[in-house]
């Protein structure tokens, strides 16, 4: 993973990079692309609602001044609300494209709200003719606001026709309300409004049309040089002079058509220029993202082949060590350790690489060293297992001379005092012999002590206890009758002798232990419990698995002895030992006996166990 996470590095770089490059030149291509639809839901229905708004102007301008019936009035708003449900319903899909956008769109939305009050006003001839129009030049100001937002375009040749599109669109806008100001004798106010509309609308058409190219100038120019806009422009200056000519509605009217329809021409023309150059653009994008894109994939499959290759051979090395570590060595120990002959294969791997070679070499050698040392180890073993045992045979015998002897010298002695101190030197030496029988034990034999015939548990439980060195503290209480099979009692009293010894040597001296055993499901149980200080979590959790599952034998830890020859004795007749907290605040170990190696109650009479507990005592 390294190696691949130091190929990444540049190779992540370069689909970033190839990434940006993709990025920027799509997005060119998408913005042009979005100039159309921006067009379709934003400008041409603000278009169509600019001019019925206009039109609107104008029939109620005709209104105010009786030219106009209510109907044509009505039919003429209904139209309006058509476009602006139109455009309301098209913005909506439109307007998030930006924050500029949206907050246009949204001063467009408050403008026509004003509408009903607008109408309201001139319903009620609340308001006079001049403020009803500059109260629809308002909201028809924040549409072409809209246009000049939206015509905003990376393309910039196509920016700059689109500004003096809408420039000139704005002039017919002037137009328009020139139209509805002089629909007939004006007043003062009226012909200054009149004469500012008119400088401005002349200014504004004579710099737009330097700025247009030859296939959108050509239509405007013919427009302006045509007799009906000169005639009109007369008008204009009869108006501004005091006087109404009788045709200024006819005339604008067809010259504001005019305009609408070259106008129009010119917007279409202008979106239909942003498709080519979008579509440049994509062609750019396409041939800089292509060869990007086979850079980045052909470093790719070179680093990647050089990083499979060496990473397949720094697999088999890992796999190797691993084999050589988790299943070879330890296999090989094991045959060790029963004294087999082992034959080691050297650790091979296919490599190209010299490096990874001689690593390979590196873990031949360390497999060679690591199984000689297991071999001085398995020898060292098995000779310390023979110094133990024959010790323990050695003290074995002499033990048992002992015991002969102080049997006889008990028979014979008729002194009390003297007979206490020779039942003590008994159970002294019933203790050296238990030890001795660990040595033996730990070398691995069988310690041979051993009975024909089935012993009662209490009798097992009692007879551990007698072993101890501290068998006072120990109490026995009484349990059921069922018998341990002779071939198994030796190994069990020496078991449950170790779990008391320990019981007693990790606790105050005044307190007592206690050994209980009750019939269980899969056997019979034997609980141990002292009121010492107790063992923490951990502690238990490390003694329980050694019990279950015995370590070797390490000359090192000679603390835990006892606990070494209990794992051995419970592992060799399949008996679970297991150490838990006491209520008391100590330990209580359980020895469970598997059902196979307990027998009934004998069916014989036997004296019947007094109900109060036993207490195991030699001498008083």
């Amino acid at each position: 993973m390294k190696i691949i996470g130091i190929l990444l590095v540049p190779l992540t770089s370069m689909v970033v990079l190839w990434g940006v490059i993709t990025a920027v030149t799509a997005t060119e291509s998408l913005e042009l692309r979005e100039y159309k639809t921006l067009w379709t839901n934003l400008r041409h229905p603000a278009y169509k609602l600019i001019n019925e708004i206009q039109r609107e102007r104008l029939v109620s301008a005709k209104h105010l001044r009786h030219m106009a019936a209510q109907p044509a009035v009505e039919t003429q708003r209904s139209r309006t609300d058509a476009a602006e449900l139109t455009f309301r319903r098209l913005s909506e899909s439109s307007k998030d494209e930006s924050e500029e956008i949206r907050t246009q769109v949204n001063a467009v939305y408050t403008q026509l709200n004003r509408l009903d009050v607008i109408r309201g006003e001139i319903d009620t001839s609340l308001s006079d003719r001049l403020h009803a129009v500059e109260s629809y030049d308002a909201i028809i100001d924040t549409l072409f606001g809209l246009h000049r937002r939206v015509a905003l375009i990376d393309d910039i040749p196509i920016y700059e026709q689109s500004r003096v599109v809408i420039d000139m669109s704005y002039a017919k806008e002037l137009l328009t309300r020139e139209q509805a100001i002089a629909l007939g004798p004006t007043t003062a106010a009226e012909r200054r409004t009149f004469t500012q509309i008119v400088g401005n609308r002349r200014f504004l058409v004579d710099q737009a049309l330097g700025e247009l190219d030859p296939p959108l100038r050509d239509p405007q120019v013919a427009l302006i040089t045509s007799a009906a806009y000169q005639r009109m422009r007369m008008m204009e200056d009869q108006i501004i002079s005091g006087r109404s000519p009788g045709d200024w509605l006819s005339v604008s009217e067809e010259l504001a058509k005019s305009f609408q329809d070259v106008q129009m021409r010119a917007s279409i023309d202008l979106n239909a220029r942003a498709d080519p150059v979008a579509d440049e653009v994509l062609n750019r994008a396409h041939l800089l993202a292509g060869t990007a894109l086979v850079l980045v994939i052909v470093s790719i499959v070179f680093s990647l082949r050089m990083g499979n290759r060496l990473s397949r051979e720094l697999g088999a090395l890992r796999l190797a060590a691993l084999e050589v570590a988790q299943e070879r060595l330890p296999h090989v120990v094991g045959k060790l350790r029963g004294g087999e002959r082992v034959e080691l294969p050297e650790v091979s791997v296919a490599s190209s690489t010299v490096e990874i070679d001689d690593v390979g070499q590196a873990f031949s050698t360390v497999q060679q060293t690591a199984v000689e040392a297991a071999i001085g180890q398995a020898r060292l073993n098995e000779g310390v297992g023979h110094v133990f045992r024959n010790l323990a045979r050695r003290s074995q015998t002499l033990l048992h001379r002992q015991r002969i002897q102080l049997e006889d010298m008990q028979h014979r002695a008729t002194d009390p005092d003297a007979l206490e101190d020779l039942f003590k030197l008994d159970h002294l030496t019933t203790r050296m012999r238990r030890h001795a029988e660990g040595l033996i034990i730990l070398s691995g034999a069988t310690p041979g002590r051993g009975w024909s015939r089935p012993v009662p548990l209490l009798d097992v439980a009692r007879g551990a206890a007698a072993e101890v060195e501290d068998y006072p503290r120990v109490t026995v209480e009484p349990m059921s009758g069922q018998r341990l099979a002779g071939p198994v009692v030796g190994d069990v009293i020496h078991l449950v002798a170790e779990l008391i010894e320990n019981a007693t040597v990790y606790s105050p001296a005044h307190t007592q232990v206690i050994v209980r055993g009750e019939e269980a499901a899969r056997g019979f149980a034997f609980e141990v419990e002292d009121r010492g200080l107790g063992l923490s979590a951990e502690v238990l959790a490390e003694l329980n698995e050694r019990l279950a599952s015995p370590p070797e034998f390490d000359l090192a830890d000679s603390d835990r002895l006892g606990l070494f020859v209990v794992s051995r004795l419970a592992a060799r007749h399949d008996i679970r030992v297991t150490l838990r907290g006491s209520p008391y605040g100590g330990t209580t170990a359980i020895v469970l006996i598997p059902a196979e190696h307990v027998a009934d109650p004998n069916p014989e009479p036997h004296v019947k166990e007094p109900a109060r507990p036993m207490r195991v005592v030699r001498s008083e």
